[in-house]
């Protein structure tokens, strides 16, 4: 696929996505938006991929926030149309629904909650705005030893948004989240780690290296349609109101499982001490059920 303001490099099942805007300092754009949710549907129905990692083009910028080339405007989303398909009314009422309305950046969170595949960022420099809050649906964070975070909202005059006040105090805990978006302040590579946000941190060079390492970790020995299923159950189950939700639709899975191949693979590779084959399709023998997995409509 051929994208303007990112970059899809495939290699032996990791895909890398890099953002790519190096006069920007790799700043978010709403045609960044549809190029990464673009670039997830490709990795996602590609079974040559295990795992995808996001990081930034250079070493000076993962993302630096919302690029704010339209000043004033810029967070004003009904002045960047010619105004002929406002959801502001002329007597002044606003329609919430309107897709004007949908928060970009939310749009990427939930693309990414909704992957089949692990999502790890390689955070290798200033993550800012939705540079943060873009990698807080992803499974991991490694860090540059020059990175850091900025949950800089309210200093704009907004709030947090990709979702991220469902995400950030999950990763982090309350009293965390609200330091960081309160303050706005930069926070150093070595407190993203120290407070979980991140799982480690590395010399500059070593980054891409050890997000590489962390994504076969997980993927290397394992059934890629159980980690798909495995990832979107986990997710999910954080919301979820009673461990009833868990029984009901791991049992759906675990007995769908059961009946496949993989299963029968991965005992049998076992008792035989090899590694397993495992042979099922991400993008064509997924196993939905969608009393658990559907997301509510936006709107």
């Amino acid at each position: 696929m051929s994208f303007d303001q990112i970059r899809l490099d495939k290699h032996e099942g990791i895909a890398l996505l890099t953002l790519y805007r190096p006069e920007r300092m790799n700043a978010f754009t709403g045609e960044m938006m549809l190029e990464i949710i673009a670039a997830l549907d490709d990795c996602d129905a590609d079974d040559g991929v295990r795992a995808v990692i996001f990081t930034g083009h250079g070493e000076k910028a993962y993302c630096a926030g919302a690029d704010l080339g339209a000043g004033a405007a810029t967070f004003d989303y009904d002045k960047h149309g010619d105004g002929s398909d406002s959801p502001v009314a002329a007597d002044g009422t606003i329609d919430w629904s309107h897709p004007l309305v949908r928060d970009g950046g939310g749009r990427v969170s939930m693309r990414i909650f909704e992957a089949k595949k692990p999502v790890l960022g390689a955070i290798n420099g200033a993550a800012v705005g939705i540079g943060a809050t873009m990698t807080l649906s992803m499974d991991a964070r490694v860090a540059s030893d020059t990175a850091r975070y900025g949950f800089v909202f309210a200093r704009r005059g907004i709030v947090p948004e990709a979702a991220s006040s469902w995400f950030l105090p999950r990763l982090v805990g309350i009293q965390t989240a609200v330091d960081w978006c309160y303050s706005g302040r930069l926070i150093p590579a070595a407190e993203a780690h120290e407070k979980g946000l991140v799982q480690s941190v590395h010399a500059p060079g070593e980054l891409i290296d050890a997000a590489i390492a962390k994504a076969r970790e997980y993927t290397a020995d394992s059934a890629p349609v159980s980690v798909a299923l495995t990832r979107h159950m986990m997710w999910r189950m954080l919301g979820a109101p009673h461990p009833m939700s868990a029984h009901r639709w791991d049992s759906r899975v675990i007995f769908s499982r059961g009946r496949s191949p993989d299963a029968a693979e991965g005992v049998t590779s076992f008792l035989e001490k090899r590694a397993p084959n495992f042979t099922a399709s991400v993008a064509s023998d997924y196993p939905s059920f969608a009393e658990f997995e559907d997301a509510p409509p936006y709107g």
